[in-house]
C-alpha cells in the first residue's frame, strides 16, 4: 500500500507529511494551503457555528483547522450518532452550517446546498435554518457526550484548554521521539481530536488518517482485529490510542494466531474506561506498549498518562504537565489546569476545580489509582461499600469475559451481566472465569449470580456509550428479569 502513495510536495511519502491518508500524504504548507481556502468560505458564508458529520479523512482535520483559523464554533458530530441525536446537537448548538458526505446530506433535502472539495473529498456544504443559541464566552468547540437517549450534552471547550493540554502531551512524549500516529479513533471523539490530531500536528508527526472502516472499527464499537493488526504492519506508525475493548481485542488475537505487534510501536495510549493490570501487562507481552491514561470532556481530554520510564500498570498514570489533581475528602477526584468553558445552554462559568465524579487515590509517586464512579458506589444488604468498577475490571481481565456490569445495592448478594468474547462460549466456562475473580475478592465483593448479556454493550444497542462505557440503567432494564430470577 505505501507504494502506491503520491506525495503532494513531500520527496519522500513521510518527510515532513502532516497527514498521511494511505494513499497521498500532504505537507504542512500544503495543508496550511487548504485550511486557508475553507476558512475564507466559511467566513465569506457568514458561518458562526459550523458543524462536520463525516468519517476519518484528510478533509477532517482540514474542518477543524479551519474552524480555528475563521474563529467559528466547530461541532464534531460522531456518524454513529442517531438521526434523533444529530437533530438535538445541530438545534441546540445553533449550527447554520453543516459539512458532510452528498448520502449524509440527502436527510436535509430542503437545505441549500454547495459542493465543496476539501483536501481530495468532494463533500456538501448545507445552510440550516437556527437561531443564536447561548454558550460560554470563548467556547471554540462542543463536544457532546454520547448518550443513549436523544438528548447528549454539549460541552464547551476553549482553544486555550484544547491547546494547553495538545501541548502538554507533546511536552511529555517527546523523549519517545514518536513521528507517525495512526489516528483509531473518530476524529468527532475529544481524546483523538486532541491528542490524536492536535498534539501530533504540534510536535511535527506525521498523522495517519485512514476511513475508520479501512482500520477495522464500523460504527462506534464494532472491531475487526486482524484487519488492524494488518492496517498497523503496514503503516507502521509508532503510536496509537485505544480504548479498551479495541485493546482486549487485539491481544486476543495476537495470541490465537501467534504474532506479535510490529516493533514500530512505542506507545499504545489506552483510555475511555478502567483497563486494569492484566491486560495491560498481557498486551506487553504479546509486543503492545499499552498505557493507560485517564480524562474527562470538561478537562479537554487527557489528564494523566502512564508512560514509559514512569509506568506504573493498574494505574491511570501521573498527571501531565498542564494537569493538577486532588482527592477531595469524600474520595472523589478533582482536577483542574485545562477546564472546559461550561455547558452548552448554561453561561456559568467553570469552577478552578471540577469535580470528576470518579473515586480514587494518588499514591506517594503521584500516580492515580480510580476505584469507580461515585455515583454508581453501591451500599450492599449488609451495609458494605462497593464500587462495581472494581469487580468489573478484574471480571474482564479474564480472557473469556468482553463485557461485565455488576449490580448489587441493597442487595445481600452482588449479581452482574457478562457479555463473552466467544458468543458460543459455554456458561461453564463463564462460571469458572467468575470463580477465578471471586478468588481474588473479599466475601462481600464476590459475585453470586450472573447472566449472559441479551445483546453486544455498544452504543447500537443502547448499553454502552461510543467509549465504552456501560450505560448501567438500560443494562438493568434489558436484564432484569433474568437477574431476579437466576439462583
Amino acid at each position: 500500500m505505501c507504494a502506491a502513495r503520491s506525495s503532494t510536495g513531500d520527496t519522500a511519502p513521510d518527510a515532513g507529511a502532516a497527514l498521511d491518508d494511505g494513499l497521498r500524504t500532504w505537507s504542512h504548507a500544503a495543508l496550511h494551503d487548504q485550511v486557508e481556502v475553507l476558512a475564507s468560505l466559511l467566513t465569506a458564508h457568514g458561518t458562526r457555528v459550523f458543524a462536520t458529520l463525516m468519517d476519518n479523512s484528510p478533509a477532517w482535520v482540514v474542518a477543524d483547522l479551519a474552524a480555528a483559523q475563521a474563529d467559528i464554533v466547530h461541532v464534531p458530530l460522531p456518524v454513529f450518532f442517531t438521526p434523533q441525536q444529530i437533530g438535538h446537537a445541530l438545534r441546540t448548538a445553533g449550527v447554520d452550517t453543516l459539512l458532510t458526505t452528498h448520502p449524509l446530506a440527502e436527510h436535509w433535502p430542503q437545505a441549500p446546498l454547495q459542493r465543496v472539495e476539501v483536501a481530495g473529498s468532494v463533500l456538501t456544504m448545507l445552510s440550516l435554518p437556527t437561531e443564536r443559541v447561548a454558550m460560554p464566552a470563548g467556547t471554540a468547540k462542543i463536544t457532546y457526550t454520547s448518550g443513549t437517549t436523544g438528548a447528549p450534552k454539549g460541552v464547551c471547550l476553549d482553544s486555550q484548554a484544547m491547546n494547553r493540554v495538545a501541548d502538554s502531551l507533546v511536552q511529555a512524549m517527546e523523549p519517545l521521539g514518536i513521528g507517525r500516529h495512526l489516528c483509531a479513533l473518530p476524529f468527532s471523539v475529544l481524546l483523538e481530536n486532541i491528542a490524536g490530531l492536535m498534539a501530533p500536528l504540534v510536535s511535527g508527526a506525521t498523522c495517519v488518517t485512514l476511513p475508520l472502516q479501512q482500520i477495522g472499527l464500523t460504527g462506534s464499537s464494532s472491531f475487526d482485529a486482524a484487519r488492524f493488526q494488518a492496517v498497523v504492519t503496514d503503516h507502521r506508525p509508532n503510536s496509537v490510542i485505544l480504548l479498551p475493548q479495541m485493546l482486549r481485542a487485539w491481544v486476543g488475537h495476537l495470541m490465537q494466531t501467534g504474532q506479535r505487534a510490529p516493533d514500530s510501536l512505542k506507545l499504545v495510549a489506552v483510555g475511555g474506561a478502567a483497563v486494569g493490570a492484566r491486560l495491560i501487562e498481557t498486551a506487553r507481552s504479546v509486543g503492545i506498549p499499552a498505557y493507560e491514561g485517564y480524562g474527562l470532556s470538561e478537562g479537554a481530554s487527557v489528564q494523566t498518562l502512564n508512560l514509559p520510564g514512569a509506568d506504573r500498570p493498574g494505574s491511570a498514570g501521573r498527571a501531565l504537565p498542564h494537569a493538577r489533581l486532588r482527592i477531595a475528602a469524600d474520595g472523589e477526584v478533582e482536577i483542574a489546569g485545562s477546564l472546559f468553558a461550561g455547558y452548552l445552554g448554561d453561561t456559568t462559568p467553570a469552577p478552578e476545580w471540577w469535580p470528576s465524579g470518579d473515586l480514587g487515590e494518588i499514591d506517594a509517586d503521584g500516580f492515580l489509582h480510580l476505584s469507580g464512579r461515585k455515583k454508581h458506589l453501591l451500599i450492599t444488604g449488609y451495609g458494605r461499600n462497593v464500587s462495581p468498577e472494581w469487580i468489573e475490571t478484574a471480571l474482564r481481565g479474564e480472557p473469556c469475559i468482553a463485557q461485565a456490569v455488576v449490580y448489587g445495592d441493597a442487595q445481600p448478594a452482588l449479581s452482574a451481566v457478562l457479555w463473552p468474547v466467544n458468543f458460543n462460549a459455554p456458561d461453564a466456562l463463564l462460571q469458572t472465569a467468575v470463580d477465578a475473580t471471586n478468588a481474588t475478592l473479599p466475601d462481600y465483593a464476590r459475585v453470586q449470580r450472573w447472566v449472559r448479556g441479551r445483546a453486544t454493550f455498544d452504543a447500537e444497542s443502547g448499553m454502552a456509550t461510543a467509549n465504552g462505557r456501560p450505560q448501567r440503567a438500560a443494562i438493568w432494564r434489558r436484564h432484569v428479569d433474568a437477574l431476579s430470577t437466576t439462583g
